[in-house]
């Protein structure tokens, strides 16, 4: 079961925070020249006590200020996709490039954390994560961010430092360096240089996480939101979509977007608050208001959303009401124990399979904002899958200890596009299904990748059209497109201080796609009621038959390690010779314990093979993904569902046959070689005669 703990940072309130508040606070006012002073500020954290992430904010006269110039930028953003599962991994995940040639991360998307960092090669102290770790030394563009009075400094006073604590008692630390940071090749975002932590740290959770760090998404100087806000680049804003009840995945934007109509929206207070905070006032169970006064979800820190958060934390009133309310409209359901003895959990079997249906028995739960505008969750938004009872579901809703604040996690988000609009001090939601994200806002635009021209010479460029931004960037500019395969970057040469421009040859293009909407959140995310039996795709290499045979073996080892996969689960379908190689067909298989691939992990090979992320050495020569596809599983028949039980049958069969004629032949040669003595009856002696002489 996902964990139940939330990630805190706390402000230290020493005298030199004071001061770095204070200067924080004039720079704000004050826009600086340098990209890098602008964004170095860093504030040293320690535990606390608290139960959420906390950093310095942006103050409102900063906020204005970005208004003003809000009117002078292109409203381009970043789409990004979303992996992963909130309750099966505790986190949601997005994909980040650093670097020239670009190094892959899979970063946890949190709003409660002020700061991006991925692992560093020379850290010892940090777990095996997903992706190896960030090597500086193979980025033509990485700089140390230098010790200068706005930061924390290292021991030799070279470099500046950050420091993270959390609640749950895990740490990340390490030195700040900038680089080129790229969102992927969904975005119109060109690759963009910022600050960010290259950790040689690591404890509890951070150490033991399959996600190779943590994209901060909060209010703070490092946050990777406020950086591309100075830069002019973005608006001050971005959405996040959360898939639903056993789909995940979902979508990410950076920047600005076009609410749609019926979006309801909640004032959100930059100085109520380092966090985001909305303004709720009620809360009502099956239409009925809970009978508890409204300041009860003002306390403390007030309301706040954190994406880094699993579930929903109320105080403790506002949770006793909402739980007996919610329990007397519930019937025909069965109270039963939680999966986890260590957690006093609330669960009900008997409600069905079907997530669609679950509103048929669970009421619909609505709360309601300062402005009166009401958003309404379903059960997906407050309940969780029972691990061990097919057809049962626990509440997703805690009490949030002796802390009077209000902590909503991902769980309410679901299925729910949430607008951070910094920039107008609101957040906005609106419920839709995030599979269908660009479709839900007829985003109609989107092209698939043109076909290159061997003989142009130019950098092949994925064709997407600017999706949610009014005035379109031009496809290429002759730079590197974020999400192209970093093996096909070999000579990076730095050009400008936005992004920089590698020799690449266009020969390696991909081709069409046959899978509706590939480059599209549609083609990545897959509903929870479809079974993926395989996945299949075709390779075309620039080596010839002959030469691929005595490597095969090698090919398939790359193949899983960009996958993310077992080498057990590749399996080489077909081969066959073409014009200028060889075609290949591949099959990426359940592991030999499952019967199939959970849409999670299938979600992600698909991204990677339809973004070409999968890398080969040049002896390879050339290459690229013809196609791919999904199967159903494999509808087997009676004799293959079960040989292995009738086989065995058998061997037993014949295992007692052989033991019983064993054990009676046995027996049978034991009586025949027993000689029976008995005593000679004297009455039947013959006398001895003599012989007679003939």
């Amino acid at each position: 079961m996902a964990q139940r703990h939330v990630r805190i940072a706390a402000i230290t309130t020493t005298t030199s925070a004071v001061v770095l508040l204070l200067i924080s606070l004039l720079t704000s006012t004050f826009p600086s020249s340098s990209a890098i002073n602008s964004t170095s500020i860093n504030l040293k954290h320690r535990r606390s006590p608290l139960i959420l992430p906390l950093s310095v904010s942006r103050k409102i006269p900063n906020a204005k200020l970005r208004r003003h110039l809000q009117a002078k930028r292109i409203p381009i953003n970043a789409r990004m996709n979303l992996f992963d599962d909130l309750l099966v991994n505790g986190y949601y995940t997005t994909r980040l490039y650093i670097g020239s040639p670009p190094q892959e991360f899979a970063l946890i998307v949190d709003t409660g954390s002020t700061v991006t960092y991925v692992p560093c090669s020379d850290c010892d102290q940090c777990g095996n994560h997903q992706d190896p770790k960030f090597q500086p030394d193979l980025s033509a563009t990485y700089h140390p961010v230098k010790c200068n009075p706005d930061c924390t400094c290292d021991a030799e006073n070279t470099q500046c430092t950050y420091e993270r604590q959390y609640a749950e008692m895990s740490s990340s630390s390490g030195v700040l360096g900038e680089d080129i940071v790229s969102f992927g090749n969904q975005s119109d975002l060109k690759p963009q240089r910022a600050v960010f932590g290259c950790e040689n740290s690591e404890t509890g959770d951070l150490y033991s996480q399959h996600a190779d760090g943590i994209m901060g998404l909060g209010r703070g100087e490092l946050s990777i939101v406020d950086q591309l806000v100075d830069k002019r680049v973005v608006g001050d804003s971005f959405s996040l979509c959360y898939g639903g009840m056993g789909i995940g995945g979902g979508a990410m934007i950076l920047g600005s977007i076009s609410p749609p109509s019926d979006m309801v929206f909640s004032h959100s207070d930059p100085d109520r608050s380092p966090y985001y905070n909305i303004e709720l006032k009620e809360l009502h169970v099956a239409g009925k208001k809970l009978a508890i006064n409204p300041k009860v979800f003002d306390g403390k820190h007030g309301t706040v959303l954190d994406s880094g958060t699993t579930y929903a934390y109320l105080p403790e009133a506002a949770f006793v009401a909402f739980k007996h309310a919610l329990i007397n409209e519930l019937h025909g359901l069965t109270r039963i124990p939680g999966p986890d003895p260590n957690y006093n959990d609330v669960c009900f079997s008997g409600a069905g399979r079907k997530v669609s249906e679950l509103s048929k028995t669970f009421p619909t739960v609505d709360m309601v904002f300062e402005n009166g505008q009401k958003h309404s969750l379903s059960p997906e938004n407050y309940l969780f899958k029972h691990s061990k009872v097919a057809g049962a579901y626990c509440l997703g809703v805690f009490q949030n200890g002796k802390d009077p604040t209000t902590l909503l996690g991902g769980i309410v988000v679901r299925n729910t596009l949430v607008t951070y609009d910094r920039d107008h001090l609101k957040v906005g939601f609106w419920k839709t299904n995030c599979s269908e994200l660009w479709e839900s806002l007829r985003v109609s635009d989107i092209s698939p990748a043109p076909e290159p021209t061997p003989s142009s010479g130019e950098v092949w460029t994925p064709g997407m059209s600017p999706a949610l931004a009014p005035v379109p960037v031009p496809a290429s500019d002759g730079g590197w497109t974020p999400g192209l395969s970093p093996a096909l970057a070999p000579v990076p040469v730095p050009a400008s201080d936005e992004g920089w421009t590698p020799e690449m040859s266009p020969a390696r293009a991909p081709a069409p796609v046959p899978v509706p909407a590939p480059y599209g959140v549609p083609g990545y995310v897959i509903p929870g009621e479809t079974k993926v039996g395989f996945i299949t795709f075709d390779m075309s290499l620039g080596i010839r038959v002959s030469d691929f045979k005595p490597r095969m073996s090698e090919l398939s080892g790359f193949i899983a390690r960009d996958l993310g996969v077992n080498i057990s689960q590749v399996h080489l379908l077909n081969l066959t010779s073409s014009r200028n190689g060889s075609l290949v067909t591949w099959g990426i298989y359940p592991e030999r314990s499952a019967k199939y691939i959970a849409n999670t992990t299938a979600m992600h090979i698909i991204a990677h093979l339809a973004e070409q992320n999968v890398q080969l050495p040049d002896t390879f020569g050339s290459y690229k993904l013809v196609n791919w596809k999904i199967e159903p599983p494999v509808k087997r028949s009676w004799w293959h569902q079960h040989y292995l039980l009738v086989v065995m049958a058998v061997i037993v069969s014949l295992m007692l046959g052989i033991s019983v004629y064993g054990v009676w032949f046995i027996r049978k040669w034991r009586q025949q070689t027993t000689i029976q003595y008995k005593p000679v009856d004297s009455d039947n002696i013959v006398p001895e005669q003599e012989l007679q002489p003939l």
